[in-house]
C-alpha cells in the first residue's frame, strides 16, 4: 500500500521560509501524481498545489502562487513544498496527497505536519 510521510513543518515568522518534504513509499513513486493540501484553522481543506508523474507540470493556488514552489524527486520517492515569502494565512496543517490515472481524487494521504506562521 502506499504511504506517505511528511516533514519540516515548524514555526516561522511571517516572511521567512519553509520546506516541507514528503516521503512515498509501497509502490513505484514515477506513476503517481503528486499535490499538497493544507487545512487551516476552522477552515476547509484545500489543494495548494499538485505536480505531475513526471514533474513537468505544476499548478498553484491563486493563493500560494509565486510564493511557493512544488518539486519531486523520482530517485528519492519525495516531494517537496517550498514556501516563502509565508503569511500568517498560510498557518495550516500541511498534507501530502497522491494519486495515479485514472483518478480525479486523491485516495492517499499523509499524516500531515502544523506550520504556524506569526506575525
Amino acid at each position: 500500500q502506499v504511504q506517505l510521510v511528511e516533514s519540516g513543518g515548524g514555526l516561522v515568522q511571517a516572511g521567512g521560509s519553509l520546506r516541507l518534504s514528503c516521503a512515498f513509499s509501497g509502490q513505484m513513486f514515477s506513476n503517481y501524481d503528486m499535490a499538497w493540501f493544507r487545512q487551516p484553522p476552522e477552515k476547509e481543506r484545500e489543494r495548494v498545489s499538485a505536480i505531475n508523474w513526471m514533474g513537468t507540470r505544476s499548478i498553484y493556488a491563486d493563493s500560494v502562487k509565486g510564493r511557493f514552489t512544488i518539486s519531486r524527486d523520482n530517485a528519492k520517492n519525495t516531494i517537496y513544498l517550498q514556501m516563502d515569502s509565508l503569511k500568517v494565512e498560510d498557518t495550516a496543517v500541511y498534507y501530502c496527497a497522491a494519486r495515479r490515472y485514472p483518478n480525479d481524487e486523491y485516495p492517499y494521504w499523509g499524516q500531515g505536519t502544523q506550520v504556524a506562521v506569526s506575525s
